[in-house]
């Protein structure tokens, strides 16, 4: 998100929104040159001590998707500088889920971006407030630029691939603490959302949870219908990539929480059709809203070790949904921690929240092997 463009931008149809849009627009071409499937994994932008995979896991939970999305998903794994000195040692796992429109080349430091996450751990390590762990990011990008981290015939269950596949295949290959208390669970933006969204569901598999200017909290989520007039114009998933920015978000909302198996090639639904608003895909999105999910899965927020939330204060709605995303927690007399920092925009200042409160978190929350 363009640091001069909040997200209440994207739910307004008026000239101040066109302009906005065009922000977007020429944000998300700028920041994100390689996003994708690209398999080649260059030399790190910054040199580590660790050791950096670009590995393939295979999604049978994503096999069969509509859309026709490769099930064989690229992974960056982040090994630390002791990994191959002490065989017998075993590490803790941090996964960690990119944002709309990004991937993991990005995240990992393969190209430059506004966040290098192995890099913030070394500089955390050397400062001696992070301890050494693994890191896994997934490429989440998808034939509308995002998965949502949702379950959908659409696009795939991503839930189960994050959940267990990934998190499967990552204890098979790598020398992992392979248990709830020593797994933890982060995100950005669409990576913040498919932290609570997983988190708050799977308490078996992930511990702790930390999500960084989550979006999509709120069940009042609703494009106007000149937006979803420009979404309608894509009748193939071909046409996405040229597509302006709120056009993606519009079209991968509706793939992940209004599937439609019935309707090809997009195999979706709009919220709203021939000009009237749908109320029943208006609800199928709003059932999927943190906001509104928290209230089915109290028990299992109770059963986390611990929750983190952050945003920047002048990332709005994402700030005021973070902060009602807490307030909710604490009604329900759940521990967390909440922070919405200023001056802070949706990316301005990520890399230093990785390095000195999201690593240091989970380096204080999750169980080491010594």
């Amino acid at each position: 998100m363009n640091d001069s463009v909040s997200w209440a931008v994207l739910l307004r149809g008026t000239a101040a929104f066109r302009r906005g849009l065009l922000a977007l627009g020429l944000w998300a071409a700028a920041l994100l040159p390689a996003a994708g499937l690209a398999q080649d994994a260059p030399r790190p932008v910054t040199p580590l001590d660790g050791a950096l995979e670009r590995v393939t896991v295979h999604g049978t939970s994503l096999e069969g998707n509509l859309v026709g999305d490769d099930p064989d998903r690229p992974v960056s794994v982040y090994l630390p500088p002791s990994y191959d000195a002490s065989p017998e040692r075993r590490y803790p796992v941090v996964y960690v889920l990119h944002g709309f429109t990004d991937s993991d080349r990005g995240w990992f430091g393969w190209e430059e971006h506004f966040v290098n996450v192995p890099a913030a751990l070394e500089r955390g390590m050397e400062a001696g407030t992070v301890r050494e762990m693994i890191l896994v990011v997934p490429n989440a990008f998808t034939a509308y630029e995002g998965s949502m981290y949702s379950s959908s015939v659409t696009t795939g269950d991503w839930e189960t691939f994050v959940a267990e596949e990934l998190v499967g295949y990552v204890d098979r290959n790598y020398r992992t603490l392979p248990d709830r208390d020593s797994r933890g669970l982060a995100g950005h933006s669409m990576g913040g959302y498919g932290t609570l969204r997983i988190g708050m569901k799977r308490p078996d598999v992930f511990s702790s949870l930390y999500a960084m200017s989550p979006c999509c909290l709120e069940a009042r989520l609703e494009p106007d219908s000149a937006a979803v007039a420009e979404a309608r114009a894509i009748t193939h998933p071909d046409q996405v990539p040229e597509a302006d920015f709120l056009t993606k978000i519009v079209l991968a909302w509706a793939a992940a929480w209004s599937p439609d198996p019935n309707d090809p090639p997009l195999y979706l639904d709009l919220p709203w059709a021939n000009g009237a608003r749908q109320p029943g895909v208006v609800a199928e999105w709003a059932a999927n809203a943190p906001l509104a999910l928290m209230h089915q899965h109290v028990p299992e927020l109770r059963r986390l070790a611990a929750i983190g939330l952050d945003a920047g204060a002048q990332d709005q709605p994402i700030a005021s949904n973070t902060r009602a995303f807490a307030e909710g927690l604490a009604a329900y007399g759940i521990d967390h921690t909440v922070e919405i920092y200023d001056p802070g925009t949706h990316v301005s200042r990520i890399d230093a929240r990785v390095e000195n409160h999201v690593l240091p978190f989970f380096s204080g929350r999750l169980a080491f092997s010594e």
